[in-house]
């Protein structure tokens, strides 16, 4: 039942307090899961802060020194472990603690067999798919390094990548890369570089080292804040074994910190050569467009037509002549064959032609009205009658 209150009859804080200890003493015994953030050995006793993996939250263990030294091998600060045990609440203090009744250590298969089920999750939502990893930039403007304090993987990265183009710019953030709090440093570098415009890539780098070491850089929440950027990742963690999940959701994964000042920044030497081969590569190529043209040009003015116009001229006139002379001969002898026909058709005309055969002796007997006779019955007796001969005519009356 909630607790009745009001301005004018409050309760003491010891009342509260009391409440809130037989609240929590109800609770009973818990198997929580954290990372050992503190360690401190008091007499019998020993001090654990306990933070949880992903939050930045913490709680503070009361455990015996025996029950601590049961476990094999002993925790150390930033082992991750699974502690059954009682909540408790001091009424003294107004604190709340777990007192630990077990303590066990989260072994490396299980811890193996937990990332692959993160890793599967994470890769059913997408974040790991080829397609949404950005390409890096040509030659970036800022590089933003994450990296562990005075580590080698910053001073790899640094010398690696000034040696390469030595007027590149960096803007580095030291940060834990191991222990309880790494990964909520990383995630803010991440979130700051992210945001500066400036910087057009980040590489999370740091050295190599055991599983438990490299664990902050498969944190989900880490995993989730790197896909969540704008800015290409390149992340270079550990060695070419190691594999944590930042890599898989990263743009670009470099096996070494040297390896990914390679692949962020070029090789001015490798460039210059390049731009030395791609000069001399333009040169022939327009030598060579230069020479194909020179020798058009050439085939050009070597023709007949560009190096003696005249000549065509008179080979055309020559053309014209032949053909006007053939024209001539076709016409002549189109027309001897017509006068051919012509005198022909005359001769059949004049040999067939009535005049000729009147100038052979023979006459034409006509009627009146000019019709030819052409039997004795068609003539009437007393009916005049023209005789025509090859030369004249002659009228004659008819008898009978």
């Amino acid at each position: 039942m909630p607790l009745e209150t009001s301005a004018d009859s409050p309760v003491p804080v010891r009342t509260v307090l009391r409440l809130v200890s037989e609240w929590i003493g109800r609770l009973g015994r818990v198997w929580v899961e954290g990372q050992i953030a503190e360690l401190n050995r008091r007499g019998s006793a020993v001090f654990l802060a306990l933070r949880d993996p992903l939050a930045a939250v913490s709680v503070r263990v009361v455990c015996p020194r025996t029950v601590f030294e049961a476990t094999d091998p002993a925790p150390a600060v930033g082992a991750r472990v699974v502690v059954w045990a009682k909540p408790d609440f001091s009424l003294a203090r107004g604190s709340f603690s777990l007192s630990a009744v077990e303590i066990r250590a989260v072994g490396i298969g299980e811890l193996l067999a937990r990332l692959e089920r993160l890793r599967r999750e994470l890769a059913a939502e997408g974040l790991f798919a080829p397609e949404r990893k950005r390409r890096l930039p040509f030659l970036p403007e800022t590089v933003g390094l994450i990296c562990g304090r005075d580590s080698a993987a910053e001073r790899d990265v640094l010398q690696n990548a000034a040696r390469r183009w030595p007027a590149v710019r960096f803007r580095v953030l030291q940060v834990a890369v191991q222990g309880p709090y790494a990964v909520a440093e990383i995630i803010e570098a991440v979130r700051e570089l992210d945001a500066d415009h400036s910087v057009d890539v980040i590489i999370i780098t740091r050295g190599g080292g055991s599983i438990e070491d490299l664990l902050p850089f498969s944190d989900e929440e880490l995993v989730r804040a790197v896909a969540a950027c704008t800015t290409p990742v390149v992340s270079a963690i550990g060695h070419e074994q190691d594999a944590p999940l930042l890599d898989h959701v990263a743009d670009v994964r470099a096996s070494t910190p040297t390896d990914a000042a390679r692949r962020v920044v070029p090789d001015v030497a490798e460039q210059l050569v390049l731009i030395g081969q791609l000069r001399s590569r333009a040169r022939r190529c327009l030598a060579g467009r230069l020479d194909r043209e020179d020798s058009w040009l050439s085939g050009i003015r070597s023709r007949p037509a560009l190096a003696s116009p005249v000549r065509e001229i008179d080979r055309r006139q020559e053309q014209v002549q032949a053909l006007t002379e053939r024209a001539r001969r076709c016409l002549s002898a189109g027309l001897d064959r017509a006068l051919s026909d012509v005198t022909q058709t005359r001769a059949r005309l004049v040999a067939l032609s009535p005049a000729a055969t009147l100038r052979r002796g023979y006459a034409i007997v006509q009627h009146g009205d000019a019709s030819v006779v052409r039997a004795a019955a068609e003539v009437l007796p007393g009916e005049a009658l023209t005789l025509r001969f090859a030369d004249d005519q002659l009228v004659v009356t008819s008898d009978s």
